[in-house]
């Protein structure tokens, strides 16, 4: 038996694959914010975000009518959007490499101060200190709301392997808020 959401899901689907302008409208207002959220998490930059959600929306739209599953929504999505932004880190690396052989980029400062922050702040703070595939597992697990094989679909791992990376990513997420409990008592 199917559930509500699933029914959600295949009914939004066909009528996005039939053109109905709304439906597509209903699409984004549903998943937009946390799409961009979950962007957000993997780019630093805000506006790089933002051009990465809408390249993201464009490939939906395109792929759309291949989403056999319409109860892998979520999974497809994430996916969508994490290939997307990891394209968009990949040319920023390959970028940043360039300018650094070419001796363009000057030395980085780094005078970011820390205010005291409330414990929404200080966790997406927190998230902002770990590497990619922590901060990005934690971001999907708990802040997405995903499960333990739609987080794996998504990454394109075995499940085994979220857990061992979610075990791993909480427990430095930790380390790094208790550090900056340290700095501010």
């Amino acid at each position: 038996m199917r559930d509500k959401q699933t029914i959600y899901y295949e009914l939004l689907l066909m009528r996005c694959r039939r053109g109905q302008k709304e439906a597509l409208e209903e699409l984004v207002r549903a998943w937009e914010k946390r799409l961009f959220y979950y962007i957000r998490r993997l780019v630093a930059d805000e506006q790089a975000a933002w051009q990465i959600l809408q390249e993201t929306w464009v490939k939906v739209l395109r792929g759309i009518a291949k989403l056999q599953q319409p109860g892998k929504l979520p999974a497809w999505l994430y996916s969508i959007a994490r290939n997307t932004a990891l394209s968009h880190l990949r040319t920023e690396y390959a970028n940043r490499a360039m300018l650094e052989h070419e001796k363009l980029q000057g030395p980085i400062e780094n005078d970011l101060e820390h205010p005291s922050f409330d414990d929404a702040e200080q966790v997406h703070y927190g998230l902002g200190q770990l590497s990619l595939p922590h901060r990005e597992i934690l971001t999907l697990f708990f802040l997405q709301d995903l499960s333990t094989e739609e987080i794996a679909a998504v990454l394109n791992i075995p499940a085994g392997t979220v857990k061992s990376r979610l075990h791993y990513a909480k427990r430095a997420l930790r380390t790094v808020l208790e550090k900056e409990a340290e700095n501010y008592e």
